[in-house]
């Protein structure tokens, strides 16, 4: 897996709604993977987001999908301040988002890597943090570090 980077997070996210939060998200994972459109990236996040809202509730969203042609798991973050409305499971705004895509061919390592990107997340001190992040190099630090007790 690749490890978040500073180049793969958008510290104030423009959208104001799930399917703009999406576009975006797909247009940075785009620049970071190579051979995939952002348009192509979309679909994929969409048609996932058709199953059930990864929004996962506490202001977090994992929107997350499996892209062929893909060489490596790839992790993207994006923060909206003001919240945006994403469906989330607690109907709360959502002001975190990891974006994870991998290969089909890494499905054990592509679990890991939710479950992971999850135990981060879950933590409320951890989420704080992200918020009240003023850089992409604090941001990758919390990843680098994990949850508290990791």
């Amino acid at each position: 897996m690749q490890p978040l980077d500073n180049h793969a997070i958008i510290l104030e996210m423009q959208a104001t709604g799930k399917e703009g939060a999406l576009r975006e998200l797909a247009a940075l994972a785009a620049t970071r993977c190579g051979r995939c459109t952002a348009e192509t990236l979309y679909t994929i996040l969409l048609e996932r987001e058709a199953i059930g809202s990864t929004g996962v509730g506490n202001g977090v969203a994992i929107p997350h999908g499996k892209v062929a042609g893909l060489d490596d798991i790839l992790l993207c973050f994006g923060r909206s301040r003001d919240g945006i409305d994403f469906d989330a499971i607690d109907s709360r705004p959502v002001h975190l988002f990891v974006l994870l895509l991998s290969p089909a061919s890494k499905a054990a390592e592509y679990l890991k890597a939710l479950a992971r990107v999850s135990r981060i997340l879950k933590n409320e001190t951890t989420r704080q943090e992200l918020l009240a992040s003023s850089s992409p190099e604090a941001i990758v630090s919390l990843f680098e570090a994990g949850p508290p007790g990791f």
